[in-house]
């Protein structure tokens, strides 16, 4: 069963999403204490998360942008707003999708199916990178029969690389989504990650996925 985490300030709405959820057949998780509702967020481990854009102590926005350095489980924003600038600065923050309210509960349940395939969302930790099969639970990638384990670091930068594809990710977004790790990691510290990682990637046949763009960052092809 996929597990949704429901953040909405509106009492009466929030259980009215948790009632519709899981009628339809997911689990559903609130949140009601608006404080450090970031922390939630990763502890919920939650398949999707539907993030309502006005809460109390801190904008939706903003707290999908401190999200998306750590986590990229789907996100569909909430929002009473209606004008194309809230849709595009939503989707840029890295939200998968956006819905108005008040919304149709039968659209809103195509959505989060909709998200949930595209993204793969299962529950399994299961991503995919051309032919490599990314395991955050086994925190490995598989190509073929071919396999390797990478440490927790490497994951997590692989992650923040794949969840941007194609975008230039700086070393100071990849030294920020470090910063929570055991691991203490400097300037020097994530070079070294770089490099190990490519060399495990070359060895899965991908030698040149990771594009270095000096004095700009990292693009994962």
């Amino acid at each position: 069963m996929k597990k949704i985490l429901i953040i909405e300030d509106d009492r009466v709405l929030s259980e009215e999403l948790a009632r519709l959820l899981q009628s339809a057949g997911y689990e559903a998780e609130r949140i009601t204490e608006f404080s450090g509702v970031a922390a939630q967020m990763q502890k919920a481990d939650a398949d999707l998360i539907l993030l309502d854009i006005n809460l109390p102590e801190i904008s939706g926005e903003t707290l999908l942008q401190e999200f998306r350095r750590k986590s990229n489980t789907p996100v569909i924003m909430l929002t009473s707003r209606t004008t194309e600038i809230d849709e595009v600065l939503s989707m840029s923050c890295g939200a998968d999708d956006y819905i108005t309210k008040p919304y149709n509960p039968t659209i809103l349940l195509l959505r989060i199916s909709a998200v949930l395939k595209r993204s793969g969302s299962s529950g399994s930790g299961v991503q995919q990178y051309g032919e490599i099969v990314v395991s955050t639970v086994r925190g490995s990638l598989t190509c073929g029969k071919r396999e390797q384990i990478l440490t927790k670091n490497e994951m997590i930068i692989f992650q923040l690389l794949l969840e941007r594809r194609g975008e230039i990710v700086t070393r100071d977004d990849l030294m920020t989504a470090l910063w929570d790790n055991d691991e203490f990691v400097n300037d020097n510290a994530l070079s070294v990650n770089i490099s190990r990682l490519r060399g495990k990637l070359a060895e899965l046949g991908f030698p040149d996925a990771i594009e270095t763009r000096k004095k700009q960052g990292y693009l994962l092809k």
